[in-house]
């Protein structure tokens, strides 16, 4: 019989397509995972629910209860504001939790996880973008602080596809990727799909988010089966992730900088070898892409270890990597 759950640490990832959840123990023994609807205010208006009901999931999934809850670390999507600390702490105020709660940009658990809090870079492309940077020194850079914004999330892809098709910048080799695309958009032709776009595609702002989002892996699988529209904008989304990044590392102090890249968008087949490429160009940097050692939400649940004064010794990391392939997709 194995002995009663007493302590449990929960790192939650609150995007704008899912929140997932994560408990530990203090040995860092992965005891449950769970998954909800997306967290981020700015994309789902159930964000609240979505974000207690993840919370309260994974601690029943535990065979815990919210007393045993000793820590939790949150990183939401759209958390860049002071002012976002107030609807930050209402996603994790669940009812029965009175463990110290921290609130974080779901791009700083996400480094936590793919670089171990080391100094490097994150890029991340999947429902959003957002290139974030630990320097030497533990300075926290975004590419935002430059103004800067990388046209690599998903529904931008498959935007730039689109408006690409409608103004006829094609080519006959482009043409499965269009059938797909009116498919995909329950069309009949060109003159059909224009009309959508002209109307917005969708009138919900969450929801369009989302299908354009879904259409985003036909672009980047045409992008690598030779269309020259989607290579375009492919390319176009890598070279701007890669100016962000090289943005980042102009900071540092060392020529050699980890990066990791981070989502379904940027981490495509066609893609990462085209942000690998723009990387390579620069002549005062040395990038090197590693894959991340740990997803976001792991990131979570080893910065609530460590808030709760558990060190992520050697051994406290093999339990996380070994307990995490019987809980997550590889």
């Amino acid at each position: 019989m194995e002995e009663a759950i007493t302590r449990i640490y929960i790192g939650l990832d609150g995007g704008g397509t899912h929140t997932r959840t994560l408990a530990v123990d203090a040995t860092g023994r992965i005891l449950a995972t769970a998954k909800s609807g997306g967290s981020s205010p700015y994309h789902n208006k159930e964000a609240k629910r979505n974000s207690h009901e993840a919370i309260t999931a994974v601690v029943e999934n535990a065979d815990a209860t919210l007393a045993d809850v000793a820590g939790l670390v949150a990183g939401f999507a759209g958390l860049d504001e002071p002012n976002d600390s107030v609807w930050a702490e209402e996603q994790t105020a669940v009812p029965g939790i009175s463990c110290p709660r921290s609130h974080v940009n779901d791009a700083v658990i996400a480094h936590a996880g793919a670089l171990r809090s080391q100094p490097g870079i994150i890029a991340i492309g999947g429902t959003g973008s957002i290139v974030f940077g630990v320097t030497e020194s533990g300075r926290q850079l975004r590419n935002y602080d430059f103004r800067h914004y990388a046209s690599c999330a998903a529904r931008l892809l498959s935007y730039a596809a689109i408006y690409r098709m409608v103004v006829g910048d094609t080519q006959d080799s482009d043409r499965d990727l269009i059938t797909q695309t009116l498919e995909f958009w329950e069309v009949v032709d060109m003159n059909a799909l224009r009309e959508l776009a002209a109307k917005g595609f969708i009138s919900d702002g969450d929801e369009r988010t989302h299908r354009l989002g879904e259409m985003s892996p036909l672009v980047t699988t045409a992008a690598l089966s030779g269309s020259p529209l989607a290579q375009a904008v492919c390319n176009d989304g890598a070279k701007e992730m890669a100016i962000g990044i090289r943005l980042l590392g102009s900071c540092f102090a060392e020529e050699r900088i980890p990066v990791a890249l981070i989502g379904g968008a940027v981490r495509s087949e066609f893609v990462q070898s085209a942000v690998q490429k723009a990387l390579s160009g620069d002549p005062l940097r040395r990038f090197e892409v590693v894959d991340p050692a740990f997803p976001p939400v792991i990131g979570a649940a080893m910065m609530a270890l460590e808030q709760g004064g558990i060190a992520l010794e050697p051994a406290v990391l093999n339990s996380l990597r070994t307990s995490q392939m019987r809980f997550l997709e590889s």
